[in-house]
């Protein structure tokens, strides 16, 4: 049955990039056969420049033509060739550009999955029930500040005359007491410091006894 059908190819397959690689190769091969080229026909036509007419320029003339021919082929093959290479690069980039689809695609997907998973285990009800008991507690708390902030104001009962007087009199107050000075003493204590009156005179220095003999 080998062979008849042949064995079966077992070699990889080339890549993209190794097809590219190849006819930019053949595309540079052909380069160098039309730099070839075009350096004959220059010399010919330097040549065929300085001839006068007659059968060696007719000659010569018609081996720049077969040049000429061969330079055409080869450029209308290179052309080919370089459209090739440029398709094929646009393959590639679609190849890339595809492949990075499906990555970001796979990550979403992954990334739907998990997030799925971790909001399934969220309650919303129990949020809902915690931000209510919040609410209210933060009620509770501006209930309790308005209350220890609150202003005592002076009972309506209170005759404002009364006050005026008692403020008058606190005045007068203050200006006695700075006439009198921070060291004046008042009248019923000076009496106790004061020494007594029924002293004459001071008392006098204990005299030294002499001994009884005397001095002999």
């Amino acid at each position: 049955m080998n062979r008849l059908f042949g064995t079966k190819n077992t070699a990889p397959k080339p890549s993209l990039d190794d097809a590219i690689s190849k006819v930019d190769n053949r595309v540079a091969s052909i380069d160098v056969k039309l730099a070839s080229l075009n350096a004959e026909l220059s010399t010919y036509q330097a040549k065929i420049a300085k001839m006068r007419d007659g059968p060696g320029k007719n000659a010569l003339r018609q081996k720049a033509l077969k040049v000429l021919q061969r330079r055409k082929q080869y450029e209308a093959q290179r052309d080919q060739l370089s459209q090739q290479s440029w398709n094929m690069e646009q393959a590639g980039m679609m190849q890339d550009n595809l492949k990075n689809v499906m990555t970001t695609v796979d990550a979403m997907k992954t990334t739907t999955k998990e997030l799925k998973k971790q909001y399934g285990k969220v309650d919303i009800d129990k949020i809902e029930r915690m931000q209510d008991e919040m609410a209210d507690l933060m009620d509770i708390g501006n209930e309790i500040q308005e209350s220890i902030s609150r202003a005592y104001d002076i009972p309506e009962d209170v005759d404002e005359s009364e006050l005026d007087a008692e403020l008058e009199a606190l005045g007068e107050e203050s200006m006695f007491e700075s006439a009198m000075g921070e060291s004046a003493m008042p009248s019923f204590m000076q009496d106790e410091v004061a020494p007594p009156q029924f002293i004459d005179e001071l008392p006098e220095q204990a005299k030294v006894k002499e001994p009884a003999g005397g001095l002999g």
